[in-house]
């Protein structure tokens, strides 16, 4: 909540959730191979996250990556295209474990999250309470986000809203990270992205 002096009188303005590139972190939660036949809707959240992922290389921004127990679940499925990243596993129901801590810190303590992944009512909601204790704005990726059920799936979203992240789409995060048609990455992330992610899911043979 910021506050403006108008007239000797200070006026509340609420935080809109404008995103930034310039002090973002991708969140990739746990989309791993043991939860593909059981996550409702995995192929295109999984696809959602690609583009989310694709996107945020070519605007340089930070990605943060997890699996839960993948001893037990497998590891990242490789149509998310994260082969490159180092995963940080755990078995806790929060991305936010002392290794991710570190690596927040070393990126300086951005300030707005971005969040996609399994499961909405376990880990995604988890880990955007401890990120909004923590001061940082964060964006819950709708069509990035997924539970076993769809009733779990929703009343989770509404259960993080009411916390007071933001909900929002893929497509939105992409024109609001761009802002502009004129911005030079904009072909690039909006229609690159899409081709990337689907030709990462033709390789991987989904």
């Amino acid at each position: 909540m910021l506050y403006f002096l108008d007239c000797n009188v200070f006026v509340a303005v609420a935080n809109i959730g404008r995103l930034s590139t310039k002090d973002s972190v991708l969140f990739l939660c746990d989309m791993q191979e043991k939860f593909r036949p059981n996550i409702f809707q995995f192929t295109n959240i999984v696809s959602n996250a690609a583009r989310v992922l694709q996107a945020s290389r070519i605007l340089g921004i930070p990605t943060i990556l997890t699996e839960q127990y993948p001893k037990g679940l497998g590891p990242t499925v490789p149509e998310l295209g994260a082969g490159d990243l180092t995963a940080h596993a755990k078995t806790s129901f929060t991305m936010i474990i002392e290794e991710v801590e570190k690596e927040l810190k070393a990126l300086g303590s951005p300030k707005q999250a971005i969040l996609c992944g399994i499961e909405a009512h376990a880990c995604i909601a988890c880990t955007t309470y401890d990120l909004i204790e923590k001061g940082m704005e964060v964006h819950i990726v709708a069509d990035a986000v997924s539970s076993r059920s769809q009733t779990d799936r929703l009343f989770a979203l509404s259960r993080i809203k009411q916390s007071g992240a933001y909900l929002t789409t893929t497509e939105a995060v992409l024109l609001q990270l761009v802002q502009d048609a004129k911005h030079p990455n904009f072909k690039e992330v909006l229609i690159t992205s899409a081709q990337h992610a689907s030709h990462l899911s033709q390789t991987a043979g989904y």
